[in-house]
């Protein structure tokens, strides 16, 4: 996996697109091992094998998701996540760079330039949700104003899309983080978006989704989120970021995470700066309740 990964790395750090594109696959298709299973192809009868060989050539080659369960005993992901926790081989710092040096490349006519980023956009979360520790990386404002950059209204909307896909995956159970994004003015610059009035209303109804996901009670994810993280260290890259956040802000661990957790009703206060009728949204979202599954 280290060759894999090094060969990667080499590709998504060159200018040349074809390169990056050539990484941003190799990574892709490693996160697709590690997460599907290989699909199995139904046999054919005799009387129609070469009718079905042709039909089916697309399905032998499908393959369905692990279960989650099953994903935290298989050897390929507990090997993944074993070299996510330091920062060599760390997969989300170095797309996270290449996705910064891609927003400095001159845009290309054709799209192609527009299309690494969604492909890079669409790494970052998977690595996100495969690995939360490397979620404290946007915790960092250098790295949480990349994401914020790409919801400007001049970026097409299927990168504001994915972008706001990646920052809910920065954000999830991750309170820190979301300090950083409130810090570096991320309401203004998605409420901004929610009120123009060129954004398109499949990207309205995401930052609506958005707006009610960060309006969320907030619960810190324990440091160690490995499988058997109880019998692990915490990840050496969380712990990097926590202990440079911690000197900062004159905090220990412990404490720290309990201050940087807000209410609901701080969060909705903030929210009342730059949108109207955030009460309303506080009422869906109680009635409702989404979510809960996927944050609890």
């Amino acid at each position: 996996m280290e060759a894999l990964l090094s060969l990667a790395f080499d590709n998504i750090a060159s200018k040349d697109a074809q390169k990056i594109r050539k990484g941003l696959r190799q990574i892709e298709g490693m996160l697709a091992q590690i997460c599907l299973s290989s699909g199995k192809s139904k046999p054919s009868t005799p009387s129609h094998r070469r009718n079905a060989s042709a039909i089916n050539l697309g399905e032998q080659q499908q393959s369905s998701p692990k279960k989650l369960g099953a994903l935290a005993e298989d050897p390929a992901f507990r090997e993944f996540f074993r070299l996510q926790e330091g920062f060599e081989w760390n997969v989300a710092t170095r797309v996270a760079d290449c996705l910064e040096r891609l927003l400095g490349m001159t845009s290309s006519k054709d799209g192609q330039n527009d299309l690494l980023i969604l492909s890079s956009l669409s790494n970052m979360q998977g690595l996100l949700l495969l690995h939360p520790p490397s979620r404290t990386l946007f915790g960092r404002e250098v790295y949480m104003n990349l994401i914020l950059d790409l919801l400007d209204p001049y970026n097409c909307p299927a990168i504001q899309s994915a972008a706001l896909l990646v920052l809910v995956s920065a954000l999830l159970g991750s309170p820190q983080n979301t300090r950083t994004f409130e810090h570096m003015d991320g309401l203004l610059t998605v409420t901004t978006l929610f009120k123009d009035e060129e954004t398109t209303q499949s990207v309205k109804l995401k930052l609506l989704e958005f707006l009610y996901f960060y309006l969320m009670p907030e619960a810190p994810t324990p440091a160690a989120s490995a499988p058997n993280a109880a019998q692990r260290a915490p990840s050496k890259l969380a712990g990097a970021f926590d202990r440079r956040s911690s000197t900062i802000n004159g905090e220990d661990g412990g404490s720290g995470a309990k201050k940087n957790v807000r209410t609901q009703e701080e969060k909705q206060h903030l929210l009342a700066r730059y949108l109207n009728n955030v009460e309303a949204l506080v009422e869906d979202l109680q009635e409702a309740a989404p979510f809960t599954s996927v944050v609890r």
